[in-house]
């Protein structure tokens, strides 16, 4: 059996952060992992240059049972933190809309200045690794039964991800580590992921695969301005994306097809015109095909002309809140982070420590935190694994 101060299971970007800071600080660490490449979900990221933080992150761009919860991790280590140790390695960035930042060349960079930062606390990482049992002992510590053999610990960092991407390794071991030590879960689901249509639906708008523009979407206490993309199964995009997170199965969304603009005024301005509505509102900036799909679908393809006052107030109404009802959403394979996992309620927001578990940590997604599209949930990551790296 091989003694360490600390092992993290999930070499991600919250175990790979928790590692290399608790290595730094004189802790003999273990990192393991059953997978074989290190961070396959940093390597993916942003289509290969990893929307690593965003500058806007404040608390309420996250959902949990408990939202104050990531107050204390996300202020103990910002967004500039994390931006002053890419600056330490050289590594340029750059910001795209809403404030999300990547790097100017390639997602590598971060796995590789992570693994750098291990080496700098002498971390041991062994990948690949399967874990077939963990207990803890009679006085404290955890013992770990793998493939490679015995090793124990004084505290054990569970940094195993969500059930999102399975493709790439993920898994609900850490959820069934939870539930082993007796730490609480909250109900899980896909989020930051497409929606699919209802049978009516798709017959009308599967054909405008491919088409996309600017909206405003609502569904629950989520509301964006961002654009949808719609697909042969549903609808997608930023703006999709982001209320997915707040979707719940049975519940419409609101779509206003128009944002910032007032339709019944625009409308009411070509009271008398010969234009058909199709035309006018892909002079407003709707793509065509998807113009003569939605007026179809209203029964509204008609010219300005013949709008009576009653029918040009129903039409702006549709425009601005036209109701959608998902059938569902495209799952885990789809969907970017999982939502809900570990209870905050079973967590201290100052370390990350399991409250009835004395050396037990939980960071990451396993967590129940889901932050918003645009590179929230990274930054919880390095957020949540410094914390629990600077306690363990």
């Amino acid at each position: 059996m091989t003694h360490f101060d600390v092992i993290v299971i999930g070499a991600g970007a919250a175990g790979l952060m928790c590692a290399a800071t608790a290595g730094q600080r004189g802790r003999r660490v273990l990192l393991l992992d059953h997978a074989q490449k290190l961070a396959e979900k940093i390597r993916i990221s942003g289509g290969g240059r990893c929307n690593f933080t965003n500058s806007g992150v404040r608390y309420d761009c996250y959902l949990s049972e408990n939202p104050n919860f990531c107050r204390s991790a996300l202020a103990q280590y910002t967004a500039q933190d994390f931006i002053d140790l890419l600056a330490r390695y050289s590594i340029t960035w750059h910001e795209k809309k809403l404030g999300q930042l990547f790097c100017d060349e390639s997602s590598e960079q971060i796995i590789a200045m992570l693994d750098a930062e291990c080496g700098l606390g002498g971390v041991e990482r062994r990948m690949g690794v399967t874990i077939d049992e963990v207990a803890q002992g009679p006085a404290g510590g955890f013992t770990l039964q793998t493939a490679d053999g015995v090793f124990a610990c004084d505290s054990l960092v569970v940094a195993t991800g969500g059930l999102s991407i399975p493709q790439i390794g993920a898994s609900p071991f850490g959820y069934r580590l939870a539930e082993q030590f007796g730490v609480a879960l909250t109900p899980l689901a896909p989020a930051l992921v497409p929606l699919t249509f209802h049978v009516d639906d798709a017959a009308r708008f599967a054909e405008l695969a491919g088409v996309s523009l600017e909206v405003e979407v609502k569904a629950g206490k989520g509301r964006f301005r961002e654009n949808v993309l719609f697909t042969h199964k549903g609808v997608s995009g930023p703006a999709i994306l982001q209320v997915s997170s707040y979707w719940v199965p049975g519940m419409d969304i609101s779509i206003d097809l128009l944002p910032g603009q007032d339709a019944e005024d625009l409308l009411l301005a070509r009271a008398h015109s010969e234009q058909r509505v199709a035309n006018a509102l892909v002079e407003w900036g709707w793509p065509r095909r998807f113009a003569d799909a939605w007026l179809l679908a209203q029964g509204m393809d008609v010219r300005l002309r013949e709008l009576s006052p009653k029918a040009r107030k129903q039409l702006a109404e549709a425009i601005h809140h036209w109701r959608l009802k998902p059938n569902g959403t495209q799952g885990y394979k789809k969907a970017e982070v999982t939502l809900g996992g570990v209870s905050t309620r079973a967590l201290s927001s100052k370390t990350m420590q399991a409250n009835a578990v004395p050396g037990l940590y939980f960071i990451g997604e396993v967590v129940d935190v889901t932050g918003w599209l645009g590179g929230y949930n990274f930054q919880w990551a390095w957020s949540s694994g410094f914390v629990a790296g600077k306690n363990c």
